[in-house]
């Protein structure tokens, strides 16, 4: 379920941009798009600060949201019912991503820089201001010192050492542009339950892999997308916990990297954010699947797929402890069908099924339960406690070789 421009994201070959209607009415009130410090629109996707406002030919964003839900879901009903869709992911951000744009390539990001925060628009100010003032702030702003798109967060007062983002009000802040991501998938996902409830299907949000800075004290890329995880705080988990309520899968980005393939002054860790990540869904039992980042066609990339897709490995006397309960391969090109790469591919598919032989059988889908009642804030954040992760293998048993 798409509710985000196409193109302009790494990978993306064509571009499908938002709708004209709703460009036309961005045209008249820009703020309706996510903004950065300095002025600059995003158009890739609504900015969550319109969530509940009804500016859409009297329709709230969310509403739209609904409606093109409930829409497919009389359209594709034949299709539904004959259990050829048995997943549905619901977009929740850019690129489909439960996130802020944060480091967008058309307005001059480069990996690795630590992106932006994008709650500068007229409506998230007004939120903001009013969280604030309840706190007892009212002086209180969004942060004028987080540096630009391309920074390291050491050139910033707000991610260097003692930065603000230690301070009360940096606190302050991080959680509350946290916590809008958070109301802002769990309403989504409340429509989508509504809209497929008794459909043989289940419902998926994905979370972006933001590797780098990483094992930077900040973790600054990962606040300004909204992920406000630190050594003392997950940021992930709580995410887990709010689509437990909703039966949903938890997929999730960067299976394919390994952390000495990337450069050291970008402090990247996708080996241990996979495993925190994963870790965390399957502490809040709920399934997790996943899908590589970059196009990969070589054993190591395929092997450290495998090993997260079972990070201890096949279990002989029944399913394994540890599984994640999908992944999707990106992507399907010229290059993957050449020869050799399309061999290794198949050898990959083979070993993710553990040698076993294919089977027709398509394991049943349970039909979708109403949401269970809505947790807390206090309550899903009481998950931001860190715990620790699954023990992972070095290696995987199922090597493609």
């Amino acid at each position: 379920m798409s509710f985000h421009q196409c193109g302009g994201n790494v990978g993306d070959a064509v571009n499908i941009p938002v709708p004209d209607w709703v460009l036309a009415v961005g045209e008249e009130d820009p703020d309706i798009f996510y903004t950065n410090r300095s002025g600059t629109r995003d158009n890739e996707y609504l900015s969550l600060g319109v969530d509940n406002l009804p500016f859409f030919g009297g329709r709230t964003a969310v509403e739209m949201y609904s409606d093109y839900m409930k829409s497919f879901r009389e359209n594709m009903s034949d299709i539904l019912e004959a259990g050829t869709i048995v997943d549905i992911e619901v977009g929740l951000g850019p690129a489909g991503e439960l996130r802020y744009p944060s480091y967008p390539e058309t307005q001059g990001w480069k990996f690795p820089g630590i992106g932006e925060f994008q709650c500068y628009d007229k409506y998230l100010r007004q939120h903001f201001k009013d969280a604030a003032t309840k706190a007892g702030h009212p002086e209180w702003d969004i942060p004028d010192d987080a540096g630009t798109y391309n920074d390291t967060p050491e050139k910033t007062g707000f991610f260097g050492s003692n930065g603000t983002y230690q301070t009360e009000k940096g606190k302050f802040f991080l959680t509350w542009y946290s916590n809008k991501l958070l109301d802002h998938g769990d309403q989504i996902l409340e429509e989508a339950n509504k809209a497929f409830l008794g459909c043989k299907v289940k419902l998926a949000a994905k979370v972006s892999g933001i590797h780098w800075w990483y094992k930077d004290e900040s973790h600054a890329c990962e606040l300004t997308s909204g992920y406000y995880n630190l050594t003392g705080r997950d940021g992930y988990r709580p995410i887990a916990r709010m689509l437990s309520r909703h039966y949903g899968t938890l997929n999730f980005t960067c299976l394919e990297m390994r952390d000495t393939e990337q450069p050291a002054e970008a402090k990247s860790g996708p080996q241990e954010l996979v495993q925190q990540v994963l870790s965390d869904g399957w502490i809040e039992n709920i399934d997790v699947a996943g899908e590589n980042a970059l196009s990969r066609y070589d054993p190591a990339g395929y092997n450290q797929i495998l090993l997260n897709a079972r990070p201890n490995g096949v279990n002989k006397n029944g399913p394994p402890k540890l599984k994640m309960a999908g992944v999707t391969y990106l992507r399907l090109s010229d290059e993957l069908l050449e020869e050799k790469n399309f061999s290794i591919f198949k050898t990959f598919v083979k070993k993710m099924h553990a040698d076993q032989d294919y089977s027709p059988k398509v394991t049943d889908v349970a039909p979708l339960k109403q949401s269970k009642p809505k947790i807390p804030i206090d309550e899903l954040l009481e998950a931001t406690k860190p715990i620790k992760p699954f023990p992972w293998d070095e290696e995987t048993d199922m090597s493609v070789g």
